[in-house]
């Protein structure tokens, strides 16, 4: 049976399409975090690595060490700092859901004329250097800051205080509240971007029948806004939880020693303890920790397309 003309061209198009994303994260993810994983399992002899296949007595040997993961598991303090960084980040996913959320919904119900601003505001942040927006932070934050005095002249600093994210009263630098606050302030845009571009497609017209069935706005908000909203929801929230995880910028300028997180532990152990097969092993458990969030996106993924068909 011949095929019809043109079909061969398609097919080519198509897999240079799917082919290039796979090449891409094949050289610049597998590749890397393939080095990485041979490096957290083999020996250091000073400053070389030892091959973990070698040749002896005329016999392939294969030598790994996992002492360090069996380290990592042990010592208290590299759990805690795991267990840190996903709380962190979690308290981060779960604070820009509850800012972005309400600003991406009047994002998608405003003015078509509108939009285009109000888009152009969320992403204006983007137009200055990440680094500087943290800095500023740091002032805003720190004794005489702008922040600082305003947050201490109505008094909520003894609110952070009895909830524990600062230690002492008007100290508001290196504390939860200030790591948090930052990683908030930097990673809100990417909760409204995803949660804006699902609203905006939404239907108003189960709105308007579920209003005509005398369901009340806020019922009809959680019945039907905020399911269809679900894929917006969790693609913000890997977008935010992701990055945040592995994060160091903003621990190291705005937290403190309470706030230790698992992106200083592998900068200490790669620049300061020149560790590297220790520094490989935290980023490889990293890594696998960022995994499994994005499985899960992506199977919930896969079973909306299915369900959509």
């Amino acid at each position: 049976m011949n095929k019809p003309a043109g079909t061969g061209k398609l097919l080519s198009g198509r897999t240079a399409v799917v082919a290039v994303p796979f090449a891409f994260l094949l050289l610049f993810f597998l590749f890397p975090f393939f080095i990485v994983g041979k490096i957290s399992v083999s020996e250091m002899d000073n400053v070389v690595f030892k091959d973990v296949l070698s040749f002896v007595d005329g016999a392939v040997q294969l030598t790994l060490k996992y002492s360090n993961y069996v380290f990592l598991a042990q010592d208290a303090l590299y759990v805690q700092t795991y267990i840190a960084s996903l709380k962190y980040a979690a308290a981060t996913t779960v604070l820009c859901l509850f800012i972005g959320y309400p600003f991406a919904y009047f994002m998608a119900r405003a003015r078509p004329t509108a939009q285009p601003l109000l888009l152009m505001l969320v992403m204006l942040p983007f137009w200055t250097s990440f680094l500087l927006r943290v800095y500023a932070w740091r002032g805003l934050l720190s004794d005489n800051g702008w922040a600082a005095d305003f947050i201490v002249g109505l008094g909520l600093d003894r609110v952070l205080l009895a909830l524990g994210l600062i230690t002492t009263q008007g100290n508001l630098m290196h504390t939860p509240f200030s790591l948090v606050l930052g990683m908030t302030y930097t990673y809100l845009p990417f909760m409204i971007l995803p949660l804006y571009g699902n609203l905006v497609k939404m239907d108003l017209r189960l709105l308007e029948a579920a209003a005509d069935l005398g369901a009340s706005p806020w019922v009809a908000f959680w019945k039907i806004t905020v399911p269809m909203s679900k894929a917006g929801i969790i693609a913000g929230s890997m977008l935010v939880f992701i990055p945040c995880v592995g994060e160091f910028v903003i621990p190291e300028l705005l937290g403190g020693p309470e706030t230790l997180m698992i992106g200083r532990v592998l900068w200490d152990e790669f620049f300061s303890n020149n560790d590297w097969p220790m520094a490989s092993t935290v980023a490889v458990v990293m890594v696998l920790l960022v995994i499994v969030p994005i499985a899960i996106f992506s199977k919930y993924q896969a079973e909306a397309q299915e369900k959509g068909r």
